[in-house]
């Protein structure tokens, strides 16, 4: 008897376009159906996704559109595609093994061996006595994990961060994101002081001509009568990105890691660094608290580089002190899909491709490249105040014509911002926009030649940025030549 299958729903009717291949939907198709059926667009409004392009597909470093088009990306999509758009091999082979054998398994029900070999690397991947303890599926749950960890490790309710950082969307994570972001309702979660790093917008700390050694320590000193004032036995630890991401590629001065590492030692805080971003070989080390001499954290939370954003992972990973303290406790922290095992896949064949093929010692490599490309940008544009870079990271700061900020975070763009992201796309990038900072973070497999012309469409989308600003109107163009002259 033939069998046929009988719709046992039959009131949901659905378009039978369903039921054809990925990649033939047309354009009009794929317009039609997001006009019709329109979605929310997370940090910006939803009409933005009106302004999107339809992405077809990717080859390496680049990603095209329905028209054809080929964009370079700048950003490494949002700093995570740290490989591109060809996903090794290996990972596609390993992913798909696993999703045959146990596509799933419960992390309290059973431990696969994907789990433990994973475990197994990482430990001897990160520093010190670090070792993984969790695998949730994204930046924010691997700091939600790390604040519930220190909470219930000291006993101690508060957490110190900072202005101008970002942890993530979710309820903790959000409390303890510095800038505008939190506003959105995670200012109400208690248990949660801000401090400001060493880069503030509108001040300096020791002075406006302090040297960087004393404005380090007046940081330092600040941060300290803060935790004095907050009462040192209630802080359960100080949280941090290693290097601020979009806050502007903040990269801490010399000795103010090493301070809080110090202030976190003397009053029994736990320092907690946020890897989220530039974990997994972004900074040209391994892990960005690298770059600090001497710098190790009891917490460390990652995400985005671990897996190339192939597929969702984060990691926290502890001291090994703090690993034995939940030996005979639970950790108060958990997610369904927590080492969800075709995820751990995923990221222990990107994590083994990022050492087989030396991507670390690659961005090493490119660093000066980078450096030199983001300070010729710096001098030959007038609307750029200062720049700064770490390996395959940096950020450009846009000033306006009396040298001030010409838009804070939170702030919607203004027109001349708009004609520069139109001359972004027309020049072949996409990328995350956080004006008033510019970011480069192109993936670490870019080659010398892709960076450069990279660079290329960048400073020419730059020049329009220079006249939408004035840099260039009759009232200012002969005194920006003869400055340009001069540099």
């Amino acid at each position: 008897m033939e069998n046929k299958l009988v719709n046992t729903n039959p009131t949901i009717q659905v378009d039978s376009a369903h039921f054809e291949p990925l990649g033939t939907w047309t354009s009009d198709k794929l317009n039609a159906s997001r006009a019709a059926n329109p979605f929310l667009m997370t940090w910006v409004p939803g009409s933005a996704r009106n302004n999107v392009m339809n992405v077809t597909h990717g080859e390496g470093v680049y990603l095209y559109d329905d028209k054809g088009k080929q964009y370079l990306d700048w950003t490494s999509q949002a700093v995570c595609a740290n490989l591109g758009h060809d996903v090794p091999r290996a990972v596609i082979e390993t992913a798909a093994q696993q999703m045959a054998t146990l596509p799933f398994v419960y992390g309290g029900v059973g431990v696969t061996e994907i789990r433990t070999r994973m475990n197994q690397l990482m430990a001897e991947v990160l520093p010190g006595d670090l070792r993984a303890a969790v695998f949730p599926s994204s930046g924010a749950e691997a700091n939600e994990a790390g604040i519930m960890m220190a909470r219930r490790f000291t006993g101690r309710p508060k957490v110190i961060s900072w202005y101008r950082s970002y942890h993530g969307a979710t309820a903790h994570a959000g409390a303890a994101t510095g800038d505008f972001r939190r506003w959105y309702g995670s200012d109400q979660v208690p248990g949660y002081v801000k401090a400001f790093n060493p880069f503030p917008l509108f001040f300096n700390h020791g002075g406006n001509n302090a040297t960087e050694e004393e404005s380090v320590q007046a940081a330092l000193n600040m941060l300290e009568e803060q935790i004095l004032n907050e009462g040192p036995d209630q802080i359960a630890s100080i949280m941090m990105e290693s290097v601020v991401g979009a806050g502007g590629c903040l990269v801490m001065p010399e000795g103010y890691m090493q301070g809080i590492r110090a202030i976190c030692d003397e009053y029994g805080i736990l320092m907690h660094c946020d890897e989220v971003m530039v974990g997994f070989g972004r900074t040209g080390q391994m892990f960005g608290f690298q770059n600090y001499e001497g710098v190790l954290p009891d917490i460390v939370s990652a995400a985005k580089g671990i897996s190339g954003a192939a597929i969702p992972l984060s990691m926290t990973a502890c001291s090994e002190e703090i690993m034995q303290f939940f030996d005979d406790k639970p950790l108060g922290w958990g997610s369904t899909y927590q080492a969800h095992p075709v995820a751990i896949a995923v990221a222990y064949e990107n994590v083994k491709h990022l050492l087989q093929h030396n991507i670390v010692g690659r961005v090493q490599q490119m660093a000066p490249l980078f450096e030199e490309c983001m300070q010729r940008l710096a001098n030959d544009h007038p609307c750029i105040k200062q720049y700064r870079a770490i390996g395959m990271f940096g950020c450009l700061d846009v000033k306006d014509m009396d040298g001030r900020n010409p838009k804070l975070q939170h702030e919607a763009a203004h027109e001349a911002f708009n004609k520069y992201k139109k001359a972004y796309a027309e020049n072949g990038l996409v990328g995350l926009h956080r004006y008033p900072h510019i970011h480069c973070a192109p993936p670490l497999i870019i080659t010398e030649d892709e960076l450069l012309d990279g660079f290329d469409r960048l400073d020419r989308s730059l020049t329009v940025l220079d006249e939408a600003l004035g840099y260039y109107d009759d009232e200012h163009r002969d005194d920006n030549q003869v400055a340009a002259a001069g540099r």
